[in-house]
């Protein structure tokens, strides 16, 4: 039998193989293999729980070596490995054998009781163990939800040393992992519901878009973005709503598939963010940082190459309110991941790649007073201050955004807040999209802002009407290739939610229109 345990850094991590020698000599423990402070503390736990657990600690020297030796190794998760390695010895050389022959994955930290404490990072390691032939594992009861999400893994959830150290020669102790069909929507987790075939989170307090008053065309750029997964911003004067929409968008956000959720877990569980009751993660992220966050906060960093708000949203949403106080340096690292929908990591020596296919939503004001372009409002800002003002974004930025919608405080034609009709409910708005969803599964398998050059031509080819009308627009908006695609796909989505086969001119001239703003925008911005 073979003991292993996981070292987390960055998105990949890997396996420690755990050794234990015992030797004639003075009674001491040594632990080699670059262990940091945490590791090499295990000692004094790992004793103490060995003692307080009923069991006899080697009147030997000990030896531990974790392999590879030139991987460096941190965190507490070594104890429980650590401390059934020193008892196999031990039995191994009292004459008893009969343990498993297979190899285990260990991960968890003793107190001085004996008890083993949860740990972060279980989904990513036994997942990297079941890559890698490992089919058993033992870890703390709290993360054993967890890693049963792991197809066909045999997972043991010890609440205490002694418990640990039975499932080490008991193969009954272990429970097969999940059996979910990693490319179905799979099991659903509780609070949510199904519209038309497609899963999304229940309606919560505050998640009702019928709240909402007046914005309509805000909240159809809102179902356009969740039908395709695209990134929109909505630029308007402070009070007008924008906020309170965007905030809303997780009602009509589609539940995760199972192979989408697989990836957002991993990160979720090396940054320790797992819940006990959702061992998966199906709901779709929606991370909103602070306007002071750094370009570390958001793209991660450490000497571990922590996850950051980019990977944590992967496969899910980043909302930056009031984007245009956000640090010029950090809007533009974004350029990069929203192409690639990866981000790379370097430190000392060592690179890690997280995925980072995030949705990114922006809310701004039009200037630094607000009142830019208002019909009610007059602003008084310089034209310098304006300019300074979006150059944060820079043009290229904002040509990856496909949706950008000018959202005024009042509706053309009203006089008073109060006579704004209600929109269209949550569950009608979700209609629509599952409509998008089921029919862009169905056709290509990804989301339409997903769509490759190759697949653009595929499955957004336009007829004659429409070809015209998106040049001229391309001729009079002065819009880039990147653009262009960006109409295409909006008008792929478009069609989709109306449950058209082919893109027409309609659907052209409203995906042109989302793109270049709004008309109700003026032209100097």
């Amino acid at each position: 039998m073979q003991i292993y345990s996981f070292s987390p850094f960055g998105y990949e991590g890997a396996l420690v193989t755990v050794e234990v020698d015992l030797r004639r000599g003075i009674p001491a423990t040594d632990i080699v293999g670059l262990a940091d402070g945490a590791v090499k503390e295990s000692r004094e736990r790992m004793q103490a729980a060995i003692r307080n657990s009923g069991f006899e600690y080697p009147p030997e020297r000990v030896l531990i070596s974790l392999s590879p030796a030139d991987l460096r190794k941190e965190g507490a998760g070594f104890d429980l490995p650590v401390a059934l390695g020193v008892l196999a010895a031990k039995a191994a050389a009292d004459g008893q054998s009969d343990f498993l022959t297979d190899p285990v994955l260990v991960m968890g930290e003793l107190e001085l009781s004996g008890k083993v404490r949860a740990v972060k990072g279980v989904h990513a390691a036994v997942s990297t163990a079941a890559a890698s032939g490992i089919m058993r594992c033992i870890v703390p009861v709290q993360n054993a939800d967890e890693a049963r999400e792991i197809s066909g893994v045999q997972v043991y959830g010890a609440n205490s040393l002694e418990n640990a150290f039975r499932a080490l020669n008991d193969i009954s102790f272990y429970e097969s992992g999940s059996s979910l069909g990693l490319t179905g929507e799979g099991a659903v987790p509780a609070g949510c519901t199904e519209t038309d075939g497609v899963y999304f989170p229940e309606i919560a307090p505050g998640y009702e878009y019928a709240e909402l008053k007046g914005q309509r065309q805000l909240v159809r750029a809102l179902q356009i973005a969740a039908a395709g997964g695209h990134n929109l911003i909505a630029i308007g004067a402070p009070g007008c709503g924008k906020t309170m929409a965007i905030q809303k968008f997780p009602a009509i956000n589609p539940v995760l598939t199972t192979d989408e959720a697989q990836s957002v877990t991993r990160i979720w569980s090396l940054a320790g963010l797992i819940k006990p009751n959702e061992p998966l993660i199906r709901i779709p992220p929606f991370r909103i940082p602070h306007q002071t966050a750094s370009i570390e906060g958001i793209c991660g960093g450490g000497p571990t190459c922590r996850p950051g708000e980019i990977s944590l949203a992967h496969n899910g949403v980043l909302f930056l309110d009031e984007a245009a106080e956000f640090r010029s340096s950090v809007l533009q690292m974004l350029r990069v991941p929203l192409e690639n929908g990866t981000i790379s990591l370097s430190r000392a020596g060592r690179t890690t790649t997280y995925p980072a296919r995030f949705q990114l939503l922006m809310a701004v004001n039009p200037c630094p007073c607000g009142n830019y372009g208002s019909r009610t409002k007059i602003c008084l800002c310089s034209l310098k201050s304006i300019d300074q003002y979006w150059k944060k974004f820079s043009a290229p930025l904002l040509d990856r955004i496909d949706l950008r919608v000018f959202v005024e405080n009042k509706c053309e034609g009203e006089t008073d807040i109060e006579e704004r009709p209600g929109l269209t409910t949550t569950e009608e708005i979700r209609t629509g999209i599952a409509c998008a969803v089921k029919a862009q599964r169905k056709r290509q398998g990804i989301k339409n802002a997903r769509l490759s050059p190759q697949e653009i031509l595929d499955h957004c080819a336009l007829d004659s009407e429409g070809r015209k009308l998106l040049d001229r627009a391309t001729l009079r908006h002065g819009f880039s290739p990147r653009a262009i695609s960006s109409c295409l796909k909006v008008a792929r989505t478009i069609a989709d939610l109306a449950g058209a086969r082919d893109i027409t001119a309609e659907h052209i001239t409203e995906a042109v229109e989302f793109h270049k703003l709004c008309a109700t925008l003026p032209p100097e911005l």
